[in-house]
């Protein structure tokens, strides 16, 4: 049992892969296919506001809001997509052993560098462009991401009474 969880630990960090080529799918798109996917994402979220709320609104007027959130909707979109990848880089390090402030370097490091490896990549996509400001906002959802799995970690796996059980254990 143990030889299989050591030939499946690496397979861990196939989560984290599949989120890069999905953010690496995302970033290869055209500025206007990238942009009419966001902005019928805007619509559909002013539009469900429109209904469950019973605004009445006309479609110039939801086009209009659609407007108005769309920037916003697409930086969502980056910090949420940043925060995924962390969570997948992050469970898979934490297994091997790597916990604190070396788990956050570490995972930090691979979710910021792979953020400015996209820009740059966005920098080849017709009407894309580089935006330090979009590798910003990519750090802060990964971030989060990672202190949230360090906070999970703890919470769940983390025992205050274990090394007194294993003291008692050791000296009987």
């Amino acid at each position: 049992m143990k030889l299989l969880l050591t030939l499946l630990k690496p397979l861990s960090f196939l989560p984290a892969i599949l989120v890069m080529y999905l953010i690496y799918s995302f970033s290869a798109q055209t500025g206007e296919v990238s942009g009419d996917l966001s902005y019928k994402i805007s619509y559909q979220i002013v539009e469900t506001k429109n209904e469950v709320l019973n605004e009445g609104k006309s479609y110039e007027e939801l086009a209009y809001a659609a407007d108005g959130i769309h920037f916003y909707v697409r930086k969502a979109a980056h910090m949420s997509i940043y925060f995924l990848l962390a969570i997948t880089v992050s469970f898979p390090l934490y297994v091997y052993r790597v916990r604190g402030l070396w788990l956050m370097f570490l995972a930090g490091i691979i979710c910021v560098g792979f953020a400015g490896l996209d820009e740059y990549h966005q920098s080849f996509v017709a009407g894309r462009g580089p935006s330090l400001r979009d590798v910003g906002i990519d750090s802060i959802g990964a971030f989060i991401g990672i202190l949230l799995v360090q906070l999970f970690c703890w919470s769940t796996l983390h025992d205050p009474g274990q090394r007194e059980k294993k003291k008692r254990r050791h000296h009987t």
